[in-house]
């Protein structure tokens, strides 16, 4: 692709070109933008340097000769590259006998190996992903091996764009983010959205109560000097929002932890209380960068479904096996099966002693084997203040979702002075483990709303039912049949538009709710309502009593 670039615009600089999980993408410094008639222009390009199947070849040079070399294809970004790697030998690799790159390889031995591609978009991006440095322009494309293969991909891709929770998110009306007028990354939550939220934080707090936890609220902003006591002032501070107060610092809160560590030292533990379990649905707030805004994905402003467990050393590997229990069962519920899971070790930089980090992460490791769970090392990838398992889901097209994460911490206990008094009579540190099952709510409601499509399961649809009166005549009649299942804890809407039967029943399919019962003069004299079942179409006639013991059923078994 940069070759076929260099050639249809041979001032153009190239900066680097990296393979991604579903395919590669090249920045390109190009004065004019790229348009999508110039992607098929590259392609078609692309297509005849893959013809003339040529020789892929790499030679190592010394460092002195390839700055020389790229200072005469004046190549500004890949002499910078060269200038700053540590090796005295560079790779580089030559196509036939012309374009040169700066490459470790492998590649294939000749461009006639290439069998399928496509490319896909235009983005910008700064060079070295630094907004103070020149905006790139990036292709993005994909290649496999057949083009059976290419286009299945295409078509998840196809799939993916008709799921893309903001579409859906405006389509359905659930949620909206003003940027202009309130700010990049800040979530306001339509009625439809508002009560899904509420469905599926009620589910998390009945789950959370039946497994022992306690709830808490703690503060949005807390002192500065709580922050530095934390770690986080010295971690975490470009991502913080502080101000003064009185000739005093505090910052909106990032994390819930240290509000949690103070209830917990509001009193004297023993260890017979342990392990404690707080929960809190606590909101934060983090400094994103405008460019990494992404939907309900990446923002601002979120909630975290969190809690934090103390317990004795002697209890830890118990806790995390029954905070996985807890995951798989909760997603289950959900609609996720399959996952992803990575156990992430020490970083460089770290606080707390490496006999506990290595105490702790065996811990985690012998908690996912105990489970049977398969699971990979992302070295060097833990918080700061120590080891965590994360646990990304596979959704209904098999992409991956950041969920929950557990983390293992002998630190922060150690910071605040944590102690219960152990059997003894002697003060001991508690081990305090960080945990969120869902992760972040907006994330996980934009994981839900791609996943089904936004067509949610019965449980969780903001609106479970919807009434359509064929003429005014039937609405008192829809009224009671409202008011009836609504007495039994459904959500029941009426749609008495002055619109054509075919129109509204269009419509309510459109906002994909689970039931639409039509009502007419027959279904007015026999004390019935006309069935239709998203997906599954028309069901034909049932009683109230009926209609709502299928709906209980099936909001029971989380289908």
């Amino acid at each position: 692709m940069a070759q076929a670039v260099k050639e249809l615009w041979p001032d153009v600089k190239l900066a680097i070109g990296p393979a991604i999980e579903n395919g590669f993408y090249y920045d390109f410094d190009k004065r004019e933008p790229f348009s999508t008639e110039d992607l098929e222009k590259i392609e078609q390009r692309m297509q005849r340097i893959i013809n003339q199947d040529l020789p892929l070849r790499q030679s190592v040079l010394p460092k002195n000769e390839a700055i020389a070399l790229f200072k005469e294809l004046k190549e500004d970004y890949k002499l910078e590259l060269i200038e700053n790697l540590p090796d005295e030998k560079i790779s580089i690799y030559k196509t036939g006998d012309g374009f040169v790159d700066l490459c470790k390889g492998p590649h294939a031995e000749s461009t006639g190996q290439i069998k399928a591609f496509k490319l896909l978009s235009l983005a910008g991006a700064y060079w070295h992903g630094d907004e103070n440095n020149a905006m790139l322009q990036r292709i993005y494309g994909t290649c496999f091996a057949s083009r059976e293969e290419l286009a299945q991909h295409l078509q998840n891709l196809e799939e993916t764009q008709k799921r893309d929770h903001r579409k859906l998110g405006t389509q359905l009306d659930l949620f909206n983010i003003y940027h202009e007028a309130a700010g990049a990354g800040l979530v306001f939550y339509h009625p439809a959205g508002a009560m899904l939220r509420k469905n599926i934080e009620d589910y998390v707090r009945a789950q959370h109560m039946k497994r022992g936890y306690d709830f808490v609220m703690t503060p949005n902003i807390l002192k500065g000097k709580l922050w530095e006591m934390s770690g986080h002032a010295g971690y975490y501070r470009e991502n913080m929002y502080y101000f003064s107060v009185d000739q005093e610092e505090y910052a909106v809160k990032p994390m819930n932890c240290p509000g949690h560590m103070l209830i917990y030292k509001s009193k004297m533990r023993s260890y017979r209380d342990l392990p404690i379990r707080f929960f809190e649905l606590g909101t934060v707030y983090r400094q994103e960068k405008a460019g990494v805004l992404h939907g309900l994905l990446r923002v601002r402003g979120f909630t975290q479904d969190d809690a934090h467990i103390f317990c004795r050393q002697d209890q830890l590997q118990a806790e995390v096996m029954g905070v996985l229990d807890f995951v798989f069962s909760m997603m289950k519920d959900f609609g996720f099966t399959e996952y992803e899971i990575e156990l992430s070790t020490r970083p460089e930089k770290f606080i707390g002693t490496v006999e506990n980090w290595e105490c702790a992460t065996e811990v985690l490791q012998n908690s996912m084997k105990n489970k049977n769970v398969s699971f990979h090392i992302n070295e060097g990838d833990g918080a700061f203040y120590g080891p965590k398992i994360d646990i990304k889901l596979k959704d209904a097209l098999g992409r991956s979702w950041q969920c929950a994460t557990i983390q293992c911490d002998f630190a922060l206990p150690e910071r605040f002075d944590l102690t219960y008094v152990n059997e003894q009579g002697e003060n001991q540190r508690p081990i305090m483990i960080h945990r969120a099952i869902l992760g972040s709510v907006e994330r996980f409601i934009g994981t839900l709303i791609e996943h089904y499509a936004g067509a949610f399961p019965l449980w969780l649809a903001p609106v479970q039912v919807m009434i359509i009166p064929i003429k005014d005549s039937h609405q008192a009649y829809a009224q009671k049949v409202k008011e009836n299942l609504q007495g039994q804890g459904l959500r029941v809407i009426i749609d008495a538009r002055n619109e054509s039967l075919n129109k509204r029943i269009r419509e309510g399919t459109l906002q994909k709710i689970p039931y639409l019962l039509v009502v007419g003069d027959r279904e007015v004299s026999s004390g019935q309502v006309s069935v239709r079942k998203r997906q599954a179409g028309d069901q034909g006639n049932k009683t109230i009593e009926d209609l709502s013991s299928q709906l209980q059923r099936e909001i029971a078994l989380k289908e």
